[in-house]
């Protein structure tokens, strides 16, 4: 029923730009808080942006002004523009979408390869 499916990774050069899609279904999307997650090799995943049901963002240190997190909230959408992408942007990205009280959702990634 409740579903979050990533689209848009891709391998991309350094320097380039790339768009992630998270498209959302089964819940109420419009009162979650939304974020995009990512997980390196042999890494912890660690929160890249979030963006609250009120429209308010916050970014990783190592995002910031480089990435764009937004929501369409009669698309059931959200988006991660990514530009300046760097090889350690490389990573498999995960949607997720939280509220108070509620076990937070998950969907199952999408692969991003910056090359150099």
């Amino acid at each position: 029923q409740v579903q979050l499916v990533e689209s848009g990774g891709g391998l991309v050069q350094a320097g380039g730009s790339l768009r992630l899609s998270c498209a959302a279904s089964g819940f109420a999307f419009r009162i979650y808080d939304m974020a995009w997650y990512r997980r390196a090799p042999g890494d912890q995943r660690e929160l890249v942006a979030g963006i609250t049901s009120g429209l308010s963002t916050n970014y990783a240190d190592s995002a910031k002004g480089r990435f764009t997190i937004s929501r369409d909230n009669a698309k059931n959408t959200v988006y991660l523009q990514m530009n300046s992408l760097k090889p350690e942007d490389t990573a498999v990205y995960y949607c997720n979408a939280k509220r108070v009280m509620i076990s937070p959702f998950w969907g199952q990634g999408t692969q991003v390869t910056v090359s150099s």
